[in-house]
C-alpha cells in the first residue's frame, strides 16, 4: 500500500506523522519505505539524526517523477509512505498519482480548513486518471478539550472526503522524538503512540 501525506499548506505536521506512521507499520514486521518528496528534506534530516539501527528505509525523491519511479524504488516493500511537499504543485501532483491513499493532515485552525481546497483540487484532477484513489483528512496537533479542536471536524465535514475518527493531539513528545531521529514509542509508550496506532489501524481499514 502507498500512502501519500499531502497538504499544500506548510507546517501541518506531515513529516512527524509520516515517520511515526512508517515506524508503526514497521513495528508489525512489515517492510516499510519512507519517500521524502519534500525539497526541505525533513524526513531525511530525521533519519540522519538517528544513532541506532533504522526502523525502515528512507530515500529522498523531491522531483515530479515519483509516480514513474515508485514501482522500481518501492519494489519488495509492503508499505510505502510518501512525505509530500507543501506549495510545490508539480511534486504534489506526482506524489498523489503515485499513491493509493492520500492522507491530508489538518491542524485545527480556520486557515488550515480554508487551505484544504487546494489539495482537494489536485486530488480531483488525479481521479480522472486514478478512479480508485482514496483520500481522507486527519486532524493533527489537536489541542484537547478546546472548542476549535471539536469544531474542525464539523468544518471538514463540508468537504466531499471523510475525516478519520482518530486524531493526533499536540504533544511535546513528538518534537523530543524527532530531535533524536526516533519514533514516539521508542521514547515512551503512551498516548502519542496509541494515537498513531489508531490512525494506522483506521488507514488499513480504509484501504481493505
Amino acid at each position: 500500500m502507498i500512502i501519500g501525506l499531502l497538504n499544500q499548506k506548510g507546517g501541518v505536521g506531515k513529516t512527524t506523522l509520516s515517520v511515526n506512521l512508517a515506524a508503526c507499520l514497521a513495528r508489525t514486521g512489515a517492510r516499510v519505505l519512507l519517500i521524502d518528496a519534500d525539497p526541505q528534506g525533513s524526513a531525511l534530516d530525521w533519519a540522519a539524526a538517528r544513532e541506532s539501527e533504522p526502523l525502515f528505509s528512507v530515500v529522498g525523491l523531491p522531483r515530479p517523477t515519483v509516480h514513474k519511479e515508485i514501482n522500481q524504488i518501492g519494489y519488495g516493500y509492503d508499505h510505502i509512505i510518501i512525505d509530500g511537499p507543501a506549495r510545490v504543485t508539480d511534486l504534489a501532483r506526482s506524489a498523489i498519482m503515485a499513491a493509493d491513499f492520500v492522507l491530508i493532515p489538518v491542524q485545527p485552525s480556520p486557515y488550515d480548513i480554508w487551505a484544504a481546497d487546494e489539495i482537494l483540487k489536485l486530488i480531483a484532477e488525479a481521479t480522472v486518471y486514478k478512479d480508485n484513489l482514496k483520500s481522507a483528512f486527519v486532524v493533527n496537533r489537536k489541542i484537547t478539550n478546546t472548542a476549535i479542536g471539536r469544531d474542525v471536524i464539523e468544518a471538514l465535514a463540508a468537504y466531499p472526503i471523510p475525516v478519520l475518527v482518530s486524531t493526533i493531539a499536540q504533544r511535546v513528545i513528538f518534537a523530543e522524538a524527532a530531535a533524536q531521529g526516533k519514533a514516539v514509542y521508542e521514547i515512551k509508550e503512551g498516548p502519542a503512540s496509541v494515537e498513531i496506532e489508531a490512525v494506522a489501524a483506521e488507514l488499513m481499514e480504509f484501504v481493505k
